[in-house]
């Protein structure tokens, strides 16, 4: 194993053709959010280079673009590291959220049809069994894939944006507490469904608020026993 923490062959070489750059870019970037590369982490140029199969320069590039968003810190003299979140930069996060989620609810309970509440059932019944069998990956993919279905139902695109510029950093604190939300998680998305079948705008924006509340309370007490 690598110092990246990352065990040979476990990220797939890129293929040449296309835009190296942004791909290097975007491969570093999930494994970042999924915290295959863990908060402090020292990332070196060339073993990242060596896992994607590509030369240090486009690392390079993608590293200093990391950097600019918030990803990844430079330290002179001491070279890259994933960047380590304060408690407060994730309530401002996890509190921003809240507030686009509760309005997609709203809207959605507004908006959707027979089709949209099937596909947020599908995708609760996946998450519940992603829990029932312990894959933590699956069960954090699937969420964001439930919260991204939601604001696509909601119909407004400007919110839709806004919460795409969030969507990855939520995945980041979601992930490390996923195991702790569990069950009772998709327990709350099926009363959000619920709520939203019935057309129940209040109540849908009540139980979105509730749920985002308990995964930013969660995200605090992650480290209690």
């Amino acid at each position: 194993m690598l110092s990246t923490g990352l065990p040979q062959g476990a990220v797939p070489k890129l293929e040449r053709p296309g835009p190296l750059r942004e791909r290097v870019y975007e491969a570093l970037l999930e494994l970042i959010t999924t915290r295959a590369l863990r908060p402090g982490q020292h990332l070196v140029e060339s073993e990242l280079a060596g896992h994607l199969g590509v030369s240090r320069q486009p690392v390079r590039e993608a590293l200093q673009r990391l950097n600019t968003e918030g990803w990844v810190d430079l330290r002179p003299a001491q070279g890259a590291f994933v960047h380590e979140s304060t408690e407060e930069e994730a309530d401002q996060l996890l509190s921003v959220r809240t507030l686009l989620e509760a309005e997609a609810a709203r809207l959605a309970a507004a908006n959707s049809g027979a089709a949209g509440i099937a596909a947020l059932e599908e995708l609760c019944a996946k998450g519940e069994q992603a829990v029932a069998d312990d894959d933590v990956d699956l069960a954090v993919a699937t969420n964001a894939a439930f919260h991204a279905k939601l604001m696509e139902l909601a119909g407004n695109v400007v919110l839709s944006e806004l919460a795409g510029q969030v969507d990855r950093r939520v995945r980041w604190y979601y992930t490390p507490v996923a195991r702790r939300r569990g069950t009772q998680s998709w327990i709350e998305h099926r009363s959000l469904i619920a709520a939203i079948s019935a057309r129940d705008e209040q109540r849908a924006t009540e139980i979105m608020r509730a749920h985002t509340e308990h995964t930013r309370k969660t995200y605090h007490q992650r480290d209690e026993s």
